[in-house]
């Protein structure tokens, strides 16, 4: 019996709204609701509620500060956070709530006040975390460990990085728990979408779909994800990316990101995925996670504004007369392990002392905005940064001029942008980043406008070409979409030296070419392009939500929402009891590997178990039950023997026999096997070149396995055989098809449906026509069995058949109307119907006993 827990799990909350909102216009005659308007004249108009779009990200678009005269908080937007500026790429009437935490710690007796202040104000549900939690979640969890991780610094001691904390984990689930409690306080599940963010908020989607099964929820991912080698380090590895998994839509901005999460799911958690029109998904349990690959962009009105602004242009003045003279090379970076800032004052030292014609005419800029954490690392950083600037000065600087010049204090976009438009070359030097977008907002500085222009002394009736050059490393998100700029190796110091020498001597004609290129792509694919693609993607993964019916099941972040057709139904005793009872001529037909045997049981030969329950319903004069398989016939013949009754048809059906006693059948004429010698050799190759794999030589037929070898690797290289054993078989009666970790080669004309066929007609022809169809398969050839029971129930021209049961072995696309999740679940069916066999056989001797004495 089911526990009363997992009886919970069953239930949809789907049913029940939250609180403080009405989920939709409620249609009940004679009822008007909050969404309905009564005019003067007494009509009444029912008014649509507006889109809303819910943004759930660690920080809030806004910046707080104390206000001492009136001991007041006071808060205004962030017009440099990336969640505020993404609200542009929405619909207009699209109202749009924030929820997350605040830059500063608030009292507890201000809370409440400040959450008022914040919703009727700003649209903003602030999260308040306790001090301690929010340390060990952010400073700890977030920042110490995960962040390192996903840019490939692993804790190898305990002074190289932080060591998994299970307090710090325990901290992050909680963190990521009040978020979930602070959304749930404003969502229409019916109506909204949430839009998560980032790595912080990484086990959020399952909180929110383990209270509201149809929840819309997108994930995007702003860091890189680190390969699989990397990431199934991290010892919470599943529970991650099952949360992740709970999304409707998972965003990357970069495909080697994407593929980097694909790989993990494939290598950790068995799931595949596929590409469809140009949209890639991932099936998890019935619901399709769509996967998103696009770079975020930045916002063009922000930076057009700030360049109209006179005190922009005063300060692109003052800047051009102080470094007059001189060649500007911009470094704009945060201060952290991951910048490379030391590595690219490195290479400017080797630019110096391998040309000192440069000497007193280039200087490098290096803008460090505060880091975002504290610990001995950054300060590390941070002495180690001043150490490598300072000898290069003193090597290679003289009164009035130093080569490197560091601008510590922070700096609002607007104070960049000077910065930006002066700079001939700029240099992004990471050793690993997300996306970062200071080259994006350097080429658009350098686009210019009238005022920067007048501040650069440029003659407006005949105005130069813009111009601008960027050195940029190729592990960083935005290196693929500047194909013009110079991609480097920020390790190999050398190449970053002769980068930016190549970028000094480059003619101005290739200069504004590469700027033209870039100019054109960072505009049309701004901030609202991205808002607008993703949002527009979402819509689209969570568009069958209403057409799928769906429940939870399993526990804790183990919890997942199983989604199913309206058709597509779970097969259980309930289901096919009466109608096995009832009739009276039974075909059972039973695929082997994966459906009564698990995929990854080594040894293959049938349970004393499985024999036993496959006995019992032999032995029920009323069934006629065979193993379709695409095994051997020496194999299966062996292996049931003790089974004197059952029907087998093993190679897809080439050979079929209906008892132990009966002769082998032959469905096919076909005794033509040279084909093989063709298709060995070529099997034989991929087999050599790919390790775990084997081949399978039957007597009909030839299999080549992969299911031991890298999944990625087996997989590339089946879709390789395939293709090859393709081109050199075209000429020969057979067909390659491609299964369950295998490949194929077999006669045409030979399948598990046409065995289906023959066997019902053959039963017809002996007036057994069945009045009973049980047929259970999980892999592709079943597929073939599958459909031919759905012909022969459609045929008007021979008896129909009364009950069919086609099911399929795992919920995924199939012909079969029910399911069964796994063999353990085969076989307990089996054992119910076996078990009505012996009843019914014992009840029908009693009834002859009674008669007999009467």
């Amino acid at each position: 019996m089911r526990s009363s827990l997992d009886l919970l799990n069953l239930i949809s909350f789907d049913d029940f709204g939250t609180l403080n909102r009405i989920p939709g216009v409620m249609k009940v005659p004679g009822v008007i609701s909050e969404f309905e308007n009564k005019s003067n004249d007494g009509t009444t108009t029912i008014v649509e509620p507006c889109q809303r779009r819910i943004i759930v990200a660690n920080q809030l678009p806004v910046k707080a500060y104390y206000e001492k005269d009136s001991n007041k908080w006071g808060f205004e937007y962030d017009q440099d956070s990336l969640y505020l500026q993404l609200k542009d790429g929405f619909p207009l009437e699209t109202e749009v709530i924030y929820v997350g935490s605040l830059n500063v710690e608030i009292g507890v007796d201000d809370q409440e006040e400040v959450s008022t202040i914040l919703l009727e104000k700003f649209k903003c549900v602030p999260t308040f975390l306790p001090a301690d939690v929010h340390k060990k979640y952010y400073h700890g969890f977030c920042k110490h460990y995960l962040w390192p991780l996903f840019h490939y610094m692993l804790p190898l001691t305990a002074s190289h990085g932080a060591r998994f904390d299970r307090g710090e984990w325990q901290a992050y689930l909680s963190a990521n728990k009040v978020f979930a409690d602070k959304v749930m306080e404003v969502i229409n599940p019916d109506e909204d979408y949430v839009w998560i963010h980032d790595y912080h908020l990484m086990v959020l989607p399952s909180f929110l779909r383990k209270r509201f099964h149809r929840v819309k929820v997108g994930f995007f991912l702003h860091s890189p994800f680190p390969s699989s080698e990397i990431y199934r380090t991290l010892p919470v590895r599943d529970e991650i990316l099952k949360s992740l998994l709970n999304s409707d839509l998972i965003g990357f901005h970069t495909f080697d990101y994407a593929r980097h999460f694909l790989s993990s799911c494939s290598r950790m958690l068995g799931l595949n995925y596929e590409s469809k029109r140009g949209y890639i998904g991932l099936d998890y349990f019935g619901r399709t996670v769509s996967i998103k690959i696009l770079p975020v962009g930045i916002h063009m009105g922000q930076f057009e504004s700030i360049m109209s602004l006179d005190v922009t242009g005063q300060k692109v003045k003052e800047l051009k007369e102080k470094f007059d003279g001189k060649i500007v090379i911009l470094g704009v970076d945060d201060m952290d392990l991951f910048k490379g800032i030391s590595l690219k004052f490195l290479a400017m030292g080797q630019l110096l002392e391998q040309h000192p014609d440069l000497r007193g005419k280039v200087v490098l800029v290096q803008i460090t905005n505060p880091a975002r954490s504290s610990g001995k690392d950054v300060q590390d950083l941070l002495s180690d940064t001043n150490r490598i600037a300072e000898e290069i000065n003193r090597n290679f600087g003289k009164p009035g001029y130093e080569p490197i010049v560091i601008i510590k204090e922070p700096l609002s976009t607007q104070d960049k942008v000077p910065y930006y438009a002066i700079a001939e070359c700029c240099v992004v030097n990471c050793v690993r980043d997300g996306m970062n977008l200071v080259p994006y907002k350097y080429t658009v500085s350098r686009q210019g406008s009238p005022v920067l222009d007048r501040a650069l002394g440029v003659d407006e009736k005949n105005p130069p070409q813009k111009k601008s050059v960027i050195i940029v490393s190729e592990f960083i998100g935005c290196s693929p979409s500047l194909s013009g700029a110079i991609r480097v190796n920020p390790w190999n110091v050398d190449a970053v030296a002769d980068a930016m020498d190549s970028a000094l001597q480059m003619q101005n004609q290739e200069k504004i070419l590469r700027h033209e290129k870039h100019y054109k792509y960072i505009s049309s694919h701004d901030v609202a392009y991205w808002a607008k693609s993703i949002d527009q993607d979402l819509e689209r993964a969570c568009r069958d939500h209403l057409f799928k019916r769906c429940w939870g099941v399993g526990l804790g972040l183990g919890f997942r929402i199983v989604a199913l057709g309206p058709e597509f139904r779970k097969l259980g005793m309930h289901h096919i009891a009466s109608a096995y009872n009832k009739t009276n001529s039974r075909l059972i037909l039973l695929d082997y590997d994966g459906t009564v045997m698990p995929q990854t049981s080594e040894d293959k030969r049938p349970s004393t178990e499985v024999l036993s329950i496959l006995n019992d319903l032999c032995n029920d004069p009323k069934n006629a039950v065979f193993i379709v398989s695409g095994r051997g016939k020496d194999s299966l013949g062996n292996w049931f023997s003790g089974v004197e009754k059952l029907g087998l048809s093993a190679e897809h059906g080439y050979f079929t026999r209906w008892s132990k006693n009966s002769a082998w059948e032959i469905c096919s004429l076909t005794r033509d096997f040279d084909w093989k010698e063709i298709a060995e050799p070529v099997m034989k190759l991929y087999t050599e070149t790919t390790d775990g794999s084997f081949i399978e030589d039957k007597e009909t037929a030839i299999v080549w396995h992969h299911q031991h070898a890298d999944p990625h690797f087996g997989s590339c290289q089946a879709k390789e055989l395939l293709d090859h054993l393709e081109n050199v078989l075209a000429n020969e009666p057979v067909v390659v098809k491609r299964g369950q970790h295998i490949v194929e080669v077999k006669p045409q004309g030979v399948s598990k449906g046409i065995v289906v066929k023959n066997l019902i007609s053959t039963m017809r022809s002996r007036g057994k026509s069945p009045d009973f169809v049980l047929c259970i398969g999980d892999d592709r050839s079943d597929e073939d069995m599958f459909e031919s029971i759905e012909q022969a129930v459609a045929d008007p021209s021979v008896p129909g058949i009364a009950e069919v049961f086609a099911c399929t072995v795992g919920q995924k696309p199939s012909m079969a109307k029910y399911y069964l999740d796994d063999t353990a679940e085969v076989i307990n069916l089996l054992e119910g119907l076996a078990t009505e066999s012996v009843h019914s056989k014992s009840a029908s001797y009693q009834e002859s006993h009674e008669d007999l004495l009467l």
